[in-house]
């Protein structure tokens, strides 16, 4: 790429770089001083509701940005994408998670196969597993039906399924046999080890998810699970010095409590998963995005598998939208333009994620990874070092929560911060109890007016209040940060799946201008190498002398600790 050629070289940008020259001043509060600017800069879409009034922008600034967006061929973008051409460049190919929630009666043809069928029976591979489950027939080894279930994965093995089962939990299907699903995701063992200390063995399966299922974290938590089912349950089982039932025995273990997902069927036979036990999804499909497939399978198991072919409902609405609304009307267009607006030209690099529902406890960690793995790059596609900022970082938790944490800093602290505000307006609406159901939905009025009132604050900061005399420096708010508010009409199976879409959408229309690639992940891989080389030291004790000074008195101080606690 010549330098004339990159996107910050265009005319585009270089019109927003003079716009935001005067609009760097310009305090929210003058821009809410013309009327109508909710109606003007907030639209609809697949059950969700985006207000970007908020923002530190005019009608100049979204003019602006959409042109740059059209500079950067954006919407030729996204027909590349959902068509399924090669936009993974780093890796020669195309990123279709899109794919996984195309309707059965879809098709998608991508270099001379229609991928959809292979998907479906995917589908139809879960419906089993989980009816058979929810059937109780699932059974042990030693023949008491499966009632808990521990999903082994890590990143987007972990956080998706994790994030969704806690968001959907209300979306249990009734009158099935119930089963208990749990995660453990850490290396370390501390998750699976409380799980090991409490669980059954003879009604505990394990769901091993990796991608490449080479993943060190996940198989060192598989072969710790594996181990604990054939001490208690082969041994159990077997006859003292008969060999042969001893290994009978643990190819029932095998098949009765190991389900493998992964994207490497070979890599899954050869660790003992029985062929029928074994989910696949493909090499097309990233991590962070995968949730949609057979990674998904936990969600399946929470909330049944009609609830989650309404989550894969949700997020092909929101696809639709995406391809076909035009990008003055398109939601995550105008998400992703709001981001390049406030980092690239507002120079506001920390973004925070808060939710107003408990449920969406982990939402926040979800989009860390989905955000900051997928556009924490600063080399452009065509191997440039880029001269503008890309991703910013994301944080975030609960807002009521954060209201007595972090939000000190967001009213008045020096950093600039933008906020996603993001609640449903309905909920309580099926508790049978009228009583209850009135002090619930009571409850949720006081959440929603905390969440409307500190996007207020974060805007206007004292003019939100009519003053009561002078006040002292410490008690005032400046105000002028940004935000956007999501309100979904319901935390649904389907605007959840709506809402996740919008956001991966959103990542790749900044992608797109940034010109980066945001679906292969090359920052993580040095790490994992280098790890694997400390603990070859750390076990042989051979090799220190390559280490820095301080990676040296690191090992040293671990091998004196062994020696004192002895073996």
């Amino acid at each position: 790429m010549n330098q004339e050629d990159r996107i910050d070289q265009s005319g585009a940008w270089q019109a927003l770089e003079r716009h935001a020259g005067q609009m760097r001043d310009v305090h929210l509060r003058e821009l809410f001083a013309t009327q109508g600017r909710f109606a003007r800069f907030s639209r609809e879409a697949a059950g969700l509701m985006l207000d970007l009034s908020k923002q530190r922008w005019s009608d100049e600034t979204f003019a602006l940005l959409l042109a740059l967006a059209r500079e950067a061929e954006v919407p030729q973008a996204i027909t590349r994408l959902l068509d399924g051409e090669r936009v993974n460049r780093s890796e020669d190919r195309p990123a279709l998670h899109t794919a996984l929630r195309l309707p059965e009666s879809a098709r998608l043809e991508v270099e001379g196969e229609d991928l959809v069928p292979a998907v479906h029976a995917t589908l139809e591979q879960m419906q089993r597993m989980v009816d058979k489950l929810h059937a109780g027939q699932w059974r042990g080894a030693t023949g008491k039906a499966i009632s808990d279930v521990v999903n082994l994965g890590v990143g987007g093995s972990d956080l998706g399924p994790l994030m969704v089962t806690h968001a959907l939990a209300d979306y249990r299907p009734e009158g099935v046999h119930e089963v208990q699903v749990h995660f453990a995701s850490t290396m370390d063992g501390s998750q699976l080890a409380d799980y090991l200390s409490r669980l059954n063995p003879e009604t505990t399966l394990f769901v091993l998810s990796s991608k490449s299922f080479t993943t060190i974290d996940t198989l060192s938590n598989a072969r710790t699970a594996r181990d604990w089912l054939y001490a208690r349950l082969v041994c159990s089982r077997s006859d003292a010095g008969n060999g042969a039932a001893a290994e009978i025995d643990r190819a029932l273990v095998m098949r009765q409590h190991f389900i493998g997902v992964s994207a490497s069927p070979d890599k899954m036979s050869e660790w003992g998963i029985a062929a029928a036990n074994q989910l696949e999804f493909w090499e097309w499909v990233g991590g962070r995005y995968s949730l949609w497939g057979a990674i998904g399978l936990p969600i399946a198991l929470v909330v049944g598998m009609d609830n989650f072919r309404a989550l894969l409902d949700g997020a092909h609405a929101m696809d639709r939208h995406f391809r076909e609304a035009p990008l003055e009307d398109n939601l995550p267009v105008l998400l992703g333009l709001a981001g390049i607006w406030n980092v690239n030209f507002l120079d506001i690099r920390a973004h925070s994620i808060l939710p107003y529902d408990g449920r969406l406890e982990y939402f926040a960690a979800y989009l860390e990874q989905l955000e900051m793995e997928s556009n924490g790059k600063s080399v452009t596609n065509d191997g440039q070092v880029t001269p503008y900022s890309t991703c910013p970082v994301l944080w975030g938790q609960l807002g009521p929560n954060a209201q007595h944490a972090f939000y000190q800093l967001l009213h008045q602290g020096t950093q600039p911060v933008e906020c996603d505000f993001i609640a449903p307006m309905r909920r309580y609406d099926r508790v049978e109890d009228d009583a209850t159901r009135a002090h619930l939905k009571a409850q949720h009025r006081l959440t929603l007016a905390n969440c409307f009132a500190q996007s207020r604050l974060l805007m206007l900061g004292d003019d939100a209040i009519d003053e009561d005399g002078p006040r002292p420096s410490h008690k005032r708010y400046r105000g002028n940060q940004p935000s956007t508010t999501l309100l979904l009409e319901r935390l649904s199976p389907a605007t959840l799946g709506a809402l996740i879409a919008l956001y991966e959408h959103k990542v790749f229309v900044q992608a797109t201008i940034w010109g980066i690639n945001p679906f292969d992940q090359w920052g993580v891989e040095l790490g994992k190498q280098i790890a694997g080389e400390t603990e070859q030291i750390l076990s042989s004790h051979a090799g220190l002398e390559r280490m820095d000074d301080s990676s040296r008195g690191l090992i040293e101080a671990l091998w004196a600790a062994e020696r004192k606690a002895g073996p």
